[in-house]
């Protein structure tokens, strides 16, 4: 019976592993550590509150962007070098922010 119970446990540890391993393999290791998604999403979310909050109709259309080393990558358009240059402050002056990139260009309203 010792015998019975022993293959029996020991053919339940084969097929768990087997599943161990597979599971394993589906992992998709490719992208960034969730740990790295959290901080960019962050840093992105302050900036971008920070830019809703001053209601400047002049700061047009800028998107923004973190990578997982801090640093922040804006595009887009504004209507004035002032919201260009205060969109850029904005972006410096925020907690996490190790460095900004910038290809916003001025672009008056149609």
């Amino acid at each position: 019976m010792k015998t019975k119970t022993i293959i029996t446990a020991l053919a339940a540890s084969a097929l768990l592993g087997s599943a161990a391993v597979m599971a394993a393999d589906a992992v998709d290791t490719s992208g960034p550590a969730p740990t790295s998604i959290v901080k960019d999403s962050v840093i992105t979310t302050k900036i971008k509150t920070k830019l809703a909050a001053d209601h400047l109709t002049s700061m047009g259309r800028i998107s923004v962007d973190t990578d997982k080393d801090g640093v922040v990558w804006m595009t887009g358009t504004a209507g004035t070098q002032e919201a260009v240059d205060h969109a850029l402050a904005i972006a410096r002056g925020t907690d996490g922010v190790k460095d900004v990139h910038s290809e916003v260009t001025v672009k008056k309203p149609d």
